[in-house]
């Protein structure tokens, strides 16, 4: 391997990708970015979220700004490769070529004299925020943070709220022959889901329309039993506060399956700074969870529509843009 201190932001990505960090399994590339910022002289600290699990905080002075993004991905990890434009794999976009690009900016910066920024590199965002939620917990005296996440180098006015949920329902396992002897669980969980995706999510004239996804079924046993349970669990992209959300699914749902609500999020309205470009996202981020970092700024190279796919990836020329759009942000925000 390539001394660690002289890699390139193409070369970092691609180390970084080949370290499968599912949540849940981050410690090896979380240990990997804490020896390689050190190795380029930030004080490092690690802060323990759950067992074998940590954020990597590293500061080159005192922090008026924090870089954060996530070292997690989803599953499952993907071969990595590259081309002349592109650098393909699991967490190329999401977020690995992200850090790389954070962690170049803040070379240009230190050799610019500008020493009061500070990177938190945090656990567990694909699956509730953990790392942030006990990142927040930390007392912090920084103006900004900034979040990094792929959203084609345009800050992010906006981002929709979550909520995830399970619905379930019960019934009677019976031999499928004799279904009166029994109560299949799954027909009214599809009369369930039927009415919850047309319903009415709401409209907001920044974010758009609320939408509902059934993301996993789960029902039965075999196609001769009566399924004697059925479970969906959803996710909700809100356009308004999460009492409100979760107001609207009980109401769709109107007692015909039990609900248990894992987590919910409301919609952020984040910091843009005048005269970079600007967008509106869907997705879910850290962001809800860091309130006590300073103003959000939700911004990276990338895009949303290669992350979570076969083909994530990251161009080479917007990994290079995202370096640039970073050090340009920090130089206008400490002004």
């Amino acid at each position: 391997m390539k001394e660690m201190k002289n890699m390139t932001p193409f070369e970092l990505t691609r180390q970084l990708m080949l370290i499968p960090s599912v949540t849940g399994n981050e410690a090896e590339v979380g240990r990997f970015l804490a020896s390689f910022l050190e190795g380029r002289g930030y004080r490092v600290e690690t802060q323990p979220v759950s067992e074998d699990r940590f954020n990597v905080l590293a500061f080159e002075g005192e922090p008026d700004i924090v870089f954060c993004t996530h070292i997690d991905t989803v599953p499952p990890f993907l071969p990595v490769s590259e081309d002349d434009n592109s650098l393909y794999g699991r967490g190329a976009c999401d977020t690995k070529g992200i850090i790389a690009a954070m962690i170049e900016a803040g070379e240009r910066l230190r050799r610019g004299g500008i020493s009061n920024f500070a990177y938190l590199l945090v656990v567990g965002e694909e699956t509730g925020g953990d790392g942030a939620k006990m990142a927040n917990t930390r007392e912090w005296d920084s103006r900004y943070v900034i979040v990094g996440e792929p959203t084609e180098n345009k800050l992010a006015r906006a981002q929709k709220g979550t909520l995830l949920a399970d619905l379930k329902v019960s019934g009677r396992a019976a031999h499928s022959g004799y279904p009166a002897m029994g109560i299949a669980a799954t027909d009214p969980l599809i009369h369930v889901l039927h009415d919850c995706i047309l319903a009415d999510w709401g409209k907001d004239p920044t974010l758009g329309v609320g939408t509902f996804n059934p993301g996993v079924l789960r029902a039965g046993e075999r196609a001769n039993i009566l399924a004697p349970e059925a479970m969906a669990t959803v996710m909700l992209r809100t356009v308004e506060d999460r009492e409100a959300a979760e107001k609207r699914l009980r109401s769709v749902v109107a007692g015909r399956a039990d609900i248990a609500i894992h987590s919910a999020a409301d919609p952020q309205f984040m910091h843009v700074e005048e005269g970079f470009p600007e967008t509106v996202v869907s997705f879910g981020s850290d962001v809800p969870y860091l309130g006590n970092l300073g103003k959000p700024i939700l911004v990276g190279p990338g895009s949303i529509l290669a992350a979570h796919t076969a083909n994530e990836k990251i161009d080479r020329q917007d990994l290079l843009d995202g370096i640039d759009l970073y050090e340009n942000l920090v130089r206008r925000l400490v002004l």
